[in-house]
């Protein structure tokens, strides 16, 4: 049946009408698939946050991760506002949030970025399913990851549960390049919905414990663009040699960009290979090409996550629900490690950078997390648990598979029986002890050869420096060699083996 005339002209001069932007945690303009499909319609555009920490349940998003988030909304609300519009922010059910939004504001399609944590993939398919059925053009696009999860199999077509395969595989695959926005104003409704102002999110703390936040962080989308070339342009050709040692600016410092999705790893991937001079390819020994694999870990822990979803909360090798964990009634051993009092300054520092800045260097949080599964034999959940508060890029994919790593019950992980040990890591990567001296000041004036294992030192160099042990600064919580033997015996109970040391 061929359309009418009048149908035709009547579809022709009808406005098309507003489409929602449902903003998670994919908080940038540029190369978000969402609001590209949104502004290609041609009608208006609504931009939408809403705080469902119900739906997340416990993975609902910790201390730090709140403050940054706060900070992110804001950046996002002034990108749109420069642009002519503005973020509406609300609280509550989203299903029932937006779909109270799109009978307000006359909308007939509602686009979003897919988020991978298993409550909300549940949930997310739910709405879309009720929101197809009830005649809505809603649609969710990929705009956190180079490659979807599902689409990724080894040759036996099951998920990839080791790295190194994965990411070769990966780097076969195509990527599309970053999508750009034109720049001008962006369509709006004739009338905008009521919206909650930012701080009645409570976002924020309501103690100052975020004081060195500031300084040592800009979120939004433009303070992820700023650190990425940053980064390119002065650190990533000596990315190989120096991203291990934490007392130097050896890292990109992208995480948290990256878990709010203030800057997509399409973008990170373009302009690595813009600054390396090849569009296609990255040398496989450089600088820049060991920082990619990094990227590709995000990945992986999504590809992980997505496959078995069960691992924030248990393990991924079943036979470490046996293990003989430490019980710790008192909690003195878990709060001497979170408040960076164990006795081993690497540790303790790393801890400490954690709690005032809401990260930790890499190599260190290996450590950290190290001695708190072997040396200390608590749970590596409680370790997940701490850092899900307390880091601004706690992410579920990438905690859980670190976490899952160090214990040795995760894919591709780190045996249980390979130690890292404290004084050695700190001797090898900060021989100096220019990150100790940052962080745990109470030790800055002993000597390098003495700074990493204090209680070895002979007490005039103790007392030269003001270190009163026990005092001033703790003695060791455990022995080295005593927690290696008891680490060794409750791997042995439940599968066997020898024990190493890193």
């Amino acid at each position: 049946m061929t359309s009418r005339p009048t149908d035709i002209r009547r579809r022709l001069i009808e406005p098309i009408k507003p489409c929602l932007v449902w903003f998670r945690i994919d908080l940038r303009l540029q190369d978000n698939p969402a609001v590209h499909a949104a502004l290609a319609r041609g009608g208006a555009v609504v931009p939408v946050y809403v705080a469902d920490d119900a739906a997340e349940g416990r993975w609902a998003p910790g201390g730090a991760s709140r403050w940054w988030l706060h900070q992110s909304l804001r950046a996002l609300d002034g990108s749109l506002r420069e642009r002519g519009s503005r973020l509406i922010v609300a609280r509550g059910d989203a299903g029932a949030v937006l779909a109270a939004l799109l009978k307000q504001t006359g909308a007939d399609a509602i686009y979003w970025n897919r988020r991978y944590e298993p409550a909300l993939v549940t949930r997310d398919a739910g709405l879309e399913r009720a929101w197809v059925a009830a005649g809505f053009d809603a649609k969710s696009f990929n705009g956190a990851l180079l490659n979807e999860p599902d689409t990724i199999a080894n040759k036996q077509g099951r998920p990839f549960q080791v790295f190194s395969p994965y990411w070769r595989h990966c780097l076969t695959l195509p990527v599309a390049e970053p999508v750009q926005i034109p720049a001008g104003k962006m369509p709006v409704p004739s009338a905008w919905p009521n919206s909650l102002a930012l701080d009645a999110l409570e976002l924020l703390p309501r103690i100052p414990w975020d004081a060195e936040f500031f300084g040592a962080w800009t979120p939004g989308e433009a303070g992820a663009v700023e650190r990425l070339r940053r980064f390119t342009g002065r650190a990533m050709a000596a990315y190989s040699d120096q991203r291990n040692i934490p007392g130097v600016h050896g890292t990109s410092m992208l995480s948290p960009h990256l878990h709010f999705g203030e800057v997509s790893p399409r973008q990170i991937l373009a302009e690595v290979r813009a600054v390396s001079g090849d569009s296609r390819v990255v040398p496989p020994s450089t600088g820049a090409a060991v920082f990619l694999s990094e990227v590709g870990w995000r990945e992986f822990a999504h590809h992980l996550l997505v496959h078995f979803n069960h691992t924030p909360e248990k393990p991924l090798r079943a036979d470490f629900a046996r293990f003989p964990w430490r019980s710790d009634p008192t909690g003195g051993l878990l709060g001497a490690w979170q408040q960076g009092r164990t006795g081993y300054p690497i540790v303790d520092a790393g801890m400490r950078q954690l709690w005032r800045t809401g990260w930790m260097h890499n190599r260190v949080r290996m450590v950290a997390a190290s001695f708190l599964v072997k040396h200390l034999r608590l749970p590596w959940n409680a370790g997940a648990a701490w850092f899900w508060d307390t880091l601004v890029d706690a992410d579920l994919a990438s905690n859980t598979l670190g976490w899952q790593w160090t214990a040795g019950c995760g894919a591709d992980a780190a045996p249980y029986f390979r130690v890292f040990a404290p004084v050695l890591q700190g001797q090898r990567f900060d021989p100096a002890g220019d990150y100790v001296r940052q962080w745990v000041p109470e030790l800055a004036r002993l000597p390098a050869a003495h700074l990493h294992a204090p209680w070895e030192a002979p007490p005039a160099v103790l007392e030269a420096a003001g270190v009163r042990l026990g005092e001033t600064y703790p003695r060791p919580i455990v022995d080295h060699a005593t927690a290696r033997a008891e680490a060794l015996a409750a791997f042995a109970s439940i599968r066997g083996g020898g024990v190493s040391e890193r």
